[in-house]
């Protein structure tokens, strides 16, 4: 496995630790040769059950005992759908699954201060894998970050910084401050990505060894698509299923440069207006791997969908009285496979997964003003 740029074509080794090419553009790690059912370390429950597909030496794991999340059977608007509960990760969202690959990784090759740029989940995760791996950390919030995300990173030792502007200009300060700090962005490491496709694994596993017909994932950067894609590809490279799932991406339309690209149908972001969301984890204006998520997204059968703000408000409140509780964030997949169904994309016999990125006690204040919630008083 190497790094590639997909620009030039330019290859680099991995055991030079790396987060863009020469000239800037960020890298994709090659093919992995994937994994066979019989090599699953069925003696592990967390991502490291599948560290044969891993492009990073297990005995450099840095791990909390994320993945393995629950995947639960319910009905969405009148079709079967499986939930699957990334919230549950150590540290309430889905980013633990890439983080300890791409931690792991970068321990390995001797970085021991690490840079972030986050709106709360990616510096959350970080500043726990740098705290159980004695890394050094900065992250840098929006000065708009939910304060519950700023303590939780804060606790862990990271130094937080809030950067005011938009959550790109938060990005850009980031790659400023890089020439000091090893940029360990999740967005332009790909090792990140190498983590989030342990998710494709485990749901083919919690099928019964099938893939499922939709996947369904609130989409901001894309990792979770990427690890998707990757993930069941290198399984169908292996013969271990027969087809590949339908991915879908769901952004809120207040901020939408994915569903405006691929509505034009091309394969790089066009001109789009980007306003505030709720949705705050998905809020990214210019994302990394344009071409890669279109691309992938199209090649698989699967579209991406937009959002409204009300609709995603009425997920929330739909998925709390399920029990499922979960920040705006996640109500917006939700919210994109009411959308699908009610379209006829997704029919009510498939085999459909629904991924909840984020936890809702993360949001809690927010959710609360959304949804007017109070006690009653006696």
């Amino acid at each position: 496995m190497q790094f590639i740029s997909p620009t030039t074509g330019t290859t680099y080794p991995i055991d030079q630790p790396r987060w863009s090419a020469d000239d800037g553009a960020y890298l994709n790690l090659t093919p992995a040769r994937g994994l066979k059912r019989s090599e699953i370390r069925s003696d592990r429950y967390s991502v490291w059950r599948y560290a044969a597909a891993i492009g990073v030496d297990d005995a450099h794991a840095v791990s909390l005992g994320e993945g393995w999340t629950p995947l639960i059977e319910g009905q969405w608007h009148g079709a079967r759908t499986r939930f699957k509960l990334e919230f549950t990760m150590p540290t309430g969202s889905f980013k633990d699954r890439g983080m300890t690959v791409m931690v792991s990784y970068l321990k390995s090759r001797g970085i021991d201060h690490v840079l972030e740029d986050s709106s709360g989940n990616a510096g959350a995760s970080l500043s726990a894998y740098a705290a159980a791996a004695d890394l050094r950390c900065r992250i840098l919030v929006p000065e708009s970050a939910s304060y519950p995300k700023i303590a939780q990173i804060a606790a862990c030792g990271a130094d937080v910084l809030t950067i005011r502007g938009s959550r790109q200009d938060v990005a850009d300060a980031a790659v400023a401050m890089s020439s000091e700090i090893f940029y360990a962005s999740h967005n332009w490491v790909p090792f990140f990505v190498e983590g989030t496709k342990t998710l494709a694994y485990e749901l083919w596993e919690q099928l019964g060894f099938r893939a499922p017909d939709n996947v369904i994932t609130p989409l901001g950067y894309g990792s979770n698509v990427l690890g998707c894609l990757r993930g069941f590809e290198e399984l169908l490279r292996n013969g271990e299923i027969e087809r590949m799932p339908r991915v879908f991406g769901v952004q809120a339309e207040n901020c939408a440069p994915y569903f405006a690209a691929y509505q034009a149908g091309g394969d790089a972001l066009v001109d789009t207006e980007i306003k505030a969301t709720i949705a705050e984890g998905i809020a990214s204006s210019k994302p990394t791997r344009v071409k890669e998520v279109l691309h992938g997204v199209r090649d698989s059968g699967g579209s991406i969908v937009a959002v409204s703000e009300a609709e995603i408000v009425d997920a929330l409140r739909d998925l709390a009285r399920k029990g499922l509780y979960v920040e705006p964030t996640s109500a917006a997949g939700a919210a994109g496979l009411t959308q699908l169904i009610a379209t006829g994309a997704v029919k009510p016999d498939e085999t459909t997964v629904l991924v909840l990125t984020g936890s809702g006690l993360k949001a809690s204040e927010r959710i609360g003003d959304l949804l007017g919630l109070h006690a009653r008083t006696v």
